[in-house]
């Protein structure tokens, strides 16, 4: 039986960096943000959409992201309902896709928020990245060229870091490549014992 694997972190933390590190393992890394964006120009998701939040926010036949995210950014309750949409095509396109990749031993699953959906329970083991919030807000206001306040915002929309880490099989501290990957490569060593 393949084995699930949840890797997740904070805004910032690192967790591309350690899932590529899994694919040069020849482990299938399953990135639910890109497949979430997928599943969200099909007509099907499109028609859904529409239907709860209105004309307003789709753009010739496709999902006007910038409107849709100005609706649900602040607004528990309108993500809760977007959330209802889009989680169960994703959740349905995973288990597809663990079935494809059920001859390796574990595959892993990227999400960020992968406690916040509930797709912990599905995982026989958790893996968070962290790294300090300073590093993070660094990170991310070079690759996403946005103000530190505007990480500072996203940040405090996620879960507590000290939650996170309280709910997560393994710790990968991220402040450095090399540390980061050492804590990788004993992680993996333990995961390929697995049974």
């Amino acid at each position: 039986m393949t084995k699930i694997i949840g890797l997740t972190g904070g805004i910032g933390s690192g967790k591309t960096t350690i899932a590529r590190l899994f694919e040069a393992e020849g482990i299938p890394v399953y990135i639910s943000d890109d497949e979430a964006k997928k599943i969200m120009l099909r007509p099907i998701t499109v028609e859904k959409v529409r239907q709860e939040f209105g004309d307003l926010v789709i753009d010739n036949g496709q999902i006007d992201r910038k409107a849709l995210s100005e609706i649900v950014f602040n607004n528990p309750e309108q993500l809760k309902k977007l959330n209802s949409i889009v989680h169960p095509l994703v959740k349905k396109h995973f288990d597809e896709w663990v079935k494809q990749n059920s001859h390796h031993p574990f595959v892993v699953k990227e999400a960020a928020i992968l406690f916040e959906s509930g797709s912990y329970k599905y995982c026989d083991k958790v893996i968070t990245v962290t790294a300090s919030e300073e590093t993070r807000i660094e990170r991310v206001v070079k690759r996403d060229h946005v103000k530190p306040e505007e990480v500072l915002q996203r940040i405090k929309n996620q879960i507590p870091e000290k939650e996170r880490l309280e709910r997560s099989n393994f710790i990968i501290y991220n402040e450095y490549k090399t540390l980061a990957k050492e804590q990788f490569l004993q992680i993996l060593k333990i995961l390929k014992n697995i049974h």
